[in-house]
């Protein structure tokens, strides 16, 4: 049975697959500033709370093109060390990006990943077959179509994966508004997640 204790930071890392330029104008399930305010904003939130962070790309030199400039502003030391992949598919089947998140010593990971349907199932889905907790955040990740979304969320579950979105991540990370940490999560949430709603 899937345990349901929380996610902490203590005993939690973050993974950012593939937030590239070009692999982010694939997203057409989601609008993509909303997938890219959500990316930033649990970089924010996991830079708040001291939580590693492990960042991969695929073939940057080619259509994927470079990670996201904000990503590399907020995190330059997960930027400088991240691993970049010469074309598999499924980066926990990099010998390198799997062995950094192993050396984090966290068997909680929360992930996402562009695209959905090919960046982030694979490797979520192989967390879990080797006895990781894992977080899918949908809402900073997307697809080509919808029905290949609809069919990675599917497969994703049914293999143990939770699926979750940016707010509900950071609320549990978070636990308490009144903490020093809470206070600035909750800050990240109303400038990056929720900025219509607070308008």
């Amino acid at each position: 049975m899937m345990s349901t204790t929380a996610f902490r930071p203590e005993d939690t890392a973050l993974l950012l697959i593939d937030h590239q330029i070009g692999t982010m104008k694939l997203i057409k399930n989601i609008p993509l500033e909303t997938v890219t305010r959500n990316t930033i904003a649990l970089a924010k939130a996991a830079k708040i709370l001291g939580m590693p962070v492990l960042l991969t790309t695929s073939q940057e030199e080619r259509v994927q093109g470079p990670l996201i400039q904000q990503l590399a502003e907020l995190l330059p030391d997960a930027y400088q060390r991240r691993v970049r992949r010469a074309g598999i598919v499924n980066a926990w089947n990099d010998a390198r990006f799997r062995e950094a998140v192993i050396s984090t010593g966290r068997r909680n990971l929360i992930m996402a990943g562009v695209t959905t349907d090919v960046c982030l199932v694979f490797p979520a889905i192989s967390a879990v077959q080797e006895g990781f907790r894992v977080q899918a955040v949908l809402d900073a990740s997307g697809s080509p179509f919808n029905q290949s979304e609809d069919f990675s969320q599917r497969r994703m579950e049914n293999a143990g994966v939770i699926l979750t979105a940016t707010n509900t991540a950071i609320a549990e990370l978070a636990q308490d508004w009144s903490t020093p940490s809470g206070g600035q999560l909750i800050q990240v949430l109303f400038a990056e997640v929720l900025p219509r709603i607070a308008e």
